[in-house]
């Protein structure tokens, strides 16, 4: 059975950080590209970074550039989020997901408030 499972997530003060994780089960996990999107109350889905399948390459939506960093482990099977100088704005439920070529995976989600 396929599970991407998140953690991590709470409240968090604006300025404060967070770091998510997502450990994957029941796939090749190094076969897969790795991303983090996120959706914001009554809003779409908004993708936030990927990283390819060995780490080599990192992307990130602009909003996020510069304070999140996208990491992976394949031995731990798990794919991390770090996310500094978080904004209000950053407040939504992130999902991490897998991609290879047509097939993709998704975990349930973790919940981040930033809030005072």
């Amino acid at each position: 059975e396929v599970q991407l499972v998140e953690s991590g997530g709470g409240l968090v003060q604006p300025g404060g950080s967070l770091r998510l994780s997502c450990a994957a089960s029941g796939f090749t996990f190094d076969d897969y590209a790795m991303s983090w999107v996120r959706q914001a109350p009554g809003k779409g889905l908004e993708w936030v970074s990927a990283i390819s399948w060995n780490g080599g390459s990192t992307y990130y939506a602009d909003s996020v550039k510069g304070r999140f960093t996208i990491s992976r482990d394949n031995d731990k099977n798990t794919v991390y989020l770090q996310m500094d100088s978080l904004k209000p704005e950053d407040t939504a439920l992130y999902y991490c997901k897998a991609t290879r070529l047509f097939t993709e995976y998704w975990g349930q989600g973790t919940q981040v408030t930033v809030s005072l």
